[in-house]
């Protein structure tokens, strides 16, 4: 029976219960933003975010909506706790990463609460395994006050002009610079390695271009060491929208389908490089 269908356990009350017909939609939404071994993840109605930070100069949040999954049950406003991601992701994939065709991993994921471990039920052609992992106080986390309001230029662009924005310009730069415009070169992309400078050009008009919104020429730069982590989630996704708000604080937003065509969100924000002017 699959777990979605099976009642709790008499008496049994969990601050946070989950069920997914298929795990890996979780796992790659998870690779995608595992970039440090440990996240923080906040169930409230709506679903399951879970945000890693580095330095205090980038967040990744992964959006995975309570609607994804067969089953989802928050008994509080929210819950949030600490835990191993990288533990998450080994004991996600324990049956392995790729199933045989027609098999899924199924997925119970149960929290009694703050002090308690993450139960994960993983099933797999009749074999469950059970997994509990040790969750951690949550740290607090950055807020980078990115509301549309405050949003001063943004763009909607199919992914695959972005990878291949990646694929071709030098990456042993040590900054990718940004520049966003009501007026040419609209978006520009900018590296300045070994080779010397490279710059890739998008006109507002180009087949990539979904949306164009910039109501002001900014000229940002980004260190590639710090947008280099959310390559993952642009290998996945089919669009990315990229917006800054006035102090060059750059969002980029990744919208990526899974296998039954359901979308989820992984988020990445970035601080401007204070070095340059």
């Amino acid at each position: 029976m699959p777990f979605s269908a099976q009642p709790p356990a008499s008496g049994e009350r969990y601050a946070l219960s989950a069920s997914l017909d298929n795990a890996r939609h979780l796992s790659s939404l998870l690779r995608a933003v595992h970039f440090q071994d440990h996240a923080t993840c906040l169930a409230t109605a709506s679903g399951l975010r879970v945000t890693v930070e580095d330095a205090k100069c980038i967040q990744a949040n992964a959006f995975i909506q309570a609607e994804i999954f067969q089953e989802f049950s928050v008994q509080e406003e929210s819950v949030m706790f600490r835990i191993s991601l990288s533990v998450l992701l080994d004991c996600l994939t324990i049956f392995g990463t790729s199933s045989l065709p027609g098999t899924s991993t199924a997925l119970r994921m149960c929290y009694h609460g703050y002090g308690y471990p993450l139960m994960l039920f993983l099933e797999e052609g009749g074999v469950v395994t059970v997994c509990k992992i040790n969750t951690q106080e949550p740290d607090e986390l950055l807020d980078f006050d990115f509301c549309s309001t405050k949003v001063v230029n943004k763009i909607i662009l199919q992914s695959e002009g972005l990878r291949e924005a990646f694929a071709e310009l030098d990456m042993t730069s040590e900054v990718l610079q940004i520049t966003m415009s009501p007026d040419k070169p609209y978006f520009r992309l900018s590296t300045f390695g070994n080779a010397g400078s490279a710059h890739l050009d998008y006109p507002k008009d180009s087949d990539l271009m979904e949306a164009f919104h910039c109501t002001q020429t900014q000229t940002n730069r980004y260190k590639i060491s710090l947008l280099k982590p959310s390559t993952k989630a642009l290998a996945l996704s089919c669009k990315v929208s990229i917006r800054t708000d006035a102090q060059g604080f750059l969002s980029l937003q990744y919208m990526i389908r899974n296998e039954d065509g359901q979308i989820c969100f992984v988020e990445y924000y970035c601080c401007p490089d204070e070095n340059i002017t």
